[in-house]
């Protein structure tokens, strides 16, 4: 049977996002055909807007909706340490514990050469910028995620980092977040009792 033209459209698109398979794109398809105009309106410009109305910080490359970001510009936030993660919803996982308050820098990504992703293609080098422009900075906690991708992107940063520190008189700590954490997981889906007791024990690197 042949599908109309507006069910198999959305359905195409549905399939385009990560971990959706054509099951599923078709039974989201299929609900939202059963929901009321309204909602519908609303969903469709929920997506319409999702790019228009947001921005990239300029200075730590979060999501946002203003420049600097609300992380950025909040004057209570310890500014002598900066977490560097992978994703924007790993900043979000971290911030849900409460048990961080200085700054972050989101990499979008990380180093994976069987992918052609160098550090020249994420945000490394305005890293760099950011942490040698500033004689406050006094940690940097590397919080990638525990798989090989981010494991190297966190060797990377280590020696990176180490190259700036030796020039400085007040030295800044390198630590690594990790305890708690298994091997391979992502900080996006870890629960926030393991996220507490990651940033809790987290270690010299």
């Amino acid at each position: 049977m042949k599908l109309p033209k507006a069910l198999e459209e959305l359905i195409n698109s549905f399939e385009q996002l990560p971990g959706i398979g054509p099951k599923t794109a078709a039974r989201l398809t299929f609900y939202l055909l059963h929901t009321p105009q309204e909602y519908l309106d609303r969903f469709g410009q929920a997506v319409a807007n999702l790019k228009k109305d947001t921005i990239e910080c300029s200075r730590c490359h979060n999501i946002a909706s203003s420049d600097p970001c609300s992380i950025c510009q909040d004057d209570s936030r310890n500014k002598k340490i900066i977490c560097v993660v992978e994703q924007p919803m790993d900043l979000l996982s971290i911030e849900k514990t409460g048990q961080f308050n200085g700054l972050y820098h989101v990499l979008h990504g990380a180093i994976n050469p069987l992918q052609s992703i160098g550090p020249e293609e994420i945000n490394i080098e305005t890293l760099i910028k950011r942490i040698s422009s500033s004689n406050s900075i006094e940690e940097i906690i590397l919080a990638t995620n525990s798989g090989m991708e981010g494991e190297a992107t966190a060797m990377y940063l280590r020696r990176e980092l180490a190259i700036i520190n030796q020039d400085r008189k007040e030295k800044f700590f390198i630590s690594r977040m990790g305890q708690g954490l298994p091997v391979g997981a992502d900080l996006e889906y870890a629960d926030e009792a393991t996220l507490q007791q990651a940033l809790q024990g987290r270690r010299n690197y």
